[in-house]
Formats: C-alpha cells, sequence, structure tokens
C-alpha cells in the first residue's frame, strides 16, 4: 500500500497522562500544527474510558463499568473505548496535506491500511473491514465498521475517531491488540517515507488551561 505521507514527525510520549490531560495534548498538537503530520504515541494515567463528541452521556454511562472506568468526552467521534488495555494513538495532519482534505471514509481507509500494514509487520493478522457489522452498541471494540482493522475471525483490532478544523485534521486511534512498544516505529514506518522524531516542546500552561475549562469540566463531559 502507498505510504500515506512524505514525511511524519513521531512523537512517543511516555508520560502517562489523565485523560483530560491526554485530549488537551491532542487538541493543543493541532492548533499549533507545523508544517508536517505528527504521530504521538501515548499512555493513560489511571483507568479511563474515552467516548466520541456526538455520543450522549446519559446513554455512555449505561454502557461502562462506573466506578472503575472513568470518563473523557473526545473532540472527535467513533464510539466508547475502554483504555486499559490498548495502545493509543493520534494524527495530526496539517490543511496542506491531501489527506486532510479528503472526504472522511478516505482518509480513514488510508490511515487503517497503514495500521494494518503495522500489525502485520508485527506479526498479528490484520486487514481492513469491507464493511459496517450492523451490530447496534455504542461500545466501539464491539461495533466494526467499514475501513476498521480486523483480526482473525472478523474481530475488531482498531478503531478511530477524526475531526477537521480549520488547522487540519485530527484523527485519534486506539489498537486494542498491540500493548506494545513497537507499534510506534512500525506505523511510523508504513505511515511515511521519511519519519522524524519530535523536537518540540509542549506549552503546560495552555495543556493545563484546555485540561481543565474543557475537557475536565462536567458541562464538556455532560453537553449532550
Amino acid at each position: 500500500m502507498p505510504v500515506v505521507f512524505e514525511r511524519l514527525v513521531v512523537w512517543r510520549d511516555r508520560t502517562p497522562r489523565p485523560g483530560p490531560e491526554n485530549m488537551a495534548v491532542d487538541e493543543w498538537l493541532l492548533e499549533t500544527a507545523a508544517d508536517a503530520p505528527l504521530l504521538r504515541v501515548y499512555d493513560w494515567e489511571g483507568d479511563w474510558a474515552s467516548f466520541g463528541y456526538f455520543l450522549r452521556f446519559g446513554e455512555v454511562r449505561r454502557q461502562v463499568d462506573l466506578p472503575v472506568l472513568r470518563l473523557v468526552r473526545r473532540l472527535t467521534g467513533g464510539g466508547i473505548v475502554d483504555h486499559r488495555g490498548d495502545r493509543t494513538y493520534t494524527l495530526v495532519v496539517p490543511r496542506h496535506e491531501e489527506i486532510a482534505n479528503l472526504r472522511g471514509a478516505e482518509s480513514y481507509r488510508r490511515i487503517h491500511g497503514a495500521v494494518a500494514e503495522a500489525l502485520a509487520e508485527m506479526g498479528i493478522m490484520a486487514s481492513l473491514v469491507k464493511s459496517d457489522s450492523g451490530e447496534n452498541s455504542e461500545l466501539c471494540f464491539e461495533n466494526p465498521v467499514q475501513w476498521d482493522v480486523a483480526g482473525t475471525r472478523g474481530r475488531k483490532l482498531a478503531g478511530a475517531g477524526q475531526r477537521r478544523t480549520r488547522k487540519g485534521l485530527l484523527h485519534q486511534g486506539s489498537v486494542a491488540a498491540a500493548k506494545l512498544d513497537g507499534l510506534t516505529g512500525h506505523l511510523g514506518k508504513a505511515l511515511a517515507r521519511v519519519v522524524e522524531p519530535w523536537q518540540g516542546e509542549l506549552n503546560p500552561e495552555a495543556v493545563e488551561e484546555l485540561a481543565g475549562t474543557r475537557y475536565g469540566s462536567p458541562e464538556w463531559l455532560r453537553r449532550r
């Protein structure tokens, strides 16, 4: 499969962060998007589940094991993801990149094609789902949709949500079968011809403000 990007900046964020802070970092990266796409692979501090922007909070509460899991609403769409056993990644794609201007289904297909290729390189059988499963569940990994990544017997391995803004494309993904550091390198190589480490620095004050006033606020969590 052709690479998605010519050049990609990769950040293996090894600082476990609570849900609101992880979501704030992703939004800050999008708002400060530079000239090259950025892949961030990261961890969670504590037991968290995230859910898509468009889901109703009441429905999410009925399907999540509370109070064992804490909840955070994403900026992107998609279902409910339990992050206790996944490897989570984010792609921030500046607006000038071709894929940021494609229809959602096509950008989803191209990125997940690279995810499937990376998993295959790691010895995990993976392929793209060609059509929606028809399952009626908000739980992401119980409801494969077109261009998700599946393994043996059609079991869903990877899903994602996307959001487009004036700055570009935010793609937040989860890989259920890859609690492995090796995913970062394999996925970077599957996505781009040239892979470089991220040399930037976070703005802790901006991230803290976003985490507190948006992602950590009851108003954001229960907004629907």
